[in-house]
């Protein structure tokens, strides 16, 4: 398979929560047997989201970077996995999240997604664990310190 273009919207989620829910929802709950009230959370509203788009303008993928550093809720369509769609994602959140003055980002990674992360610098933590009935593992990644937004919209 060739890479696609991918073009990357960053915003809340008033903006991308259309594109964001219809890839988690076919790839947590649909996919991976998620339970819906498990998937969506008060969260969603204060966090910045990520949505990766095709040439086209179909949404491939999304996360999210939580206003405490964490990253989650990172998911690919099944048919764009591989092309780098996650690693540009998760890529544009880890650069936000610097930008943003974060000094240590957290995530639950599903363990079979764990070298995924692990090419991006993220250590895991701790042992294995259930969340959702799908083993995962806490994840770190240090970040060095670069420039910080004190605007009043900037990290909490």
């Amino acid at each position: 398979m060739t890479t696609p273009d991918i073009r990357l919207a960053v915003g809340p989620w008033s903006d991308l929560r259309h594109d964001a829910s219809s890839i988690r929802q076919a790839v947590f709950v649909d996919e991976q047997s998620v339970p819906l009230e498990l998937e969506y959370d008060d969260a969603d509203a204060v966090c910045l989201h990520a949505v990766a788009y095709d040439a086209a303008g179909s949404p491939l993928g999304t996360g999210r970077l939580l206003p405490d550093g964490h990253i989650g809720r990172m998911a690919v369509h099944r048919h764009a996995r591989g092309l780098g769609v996650g690693g540009a994602i998760l890529d544009a959140l880890i650069a936000e999240a610097q930008r943003r003055g974060h000094r240590r980002l957290l995530l639950h990674a599903q363990t079979r997604a764990r070298r995924f992360y692990e090419t991006r610098g993220f250590q895991a933590e701790g042992e294995e664990f259930m969340e959702a009935g799908i083993p995962h593992v806490l994840m770190a990644l240090a970040l060095p310190a670069g420039a910080r937004d004190d605007s009043p919209a900037g990290p909490a």
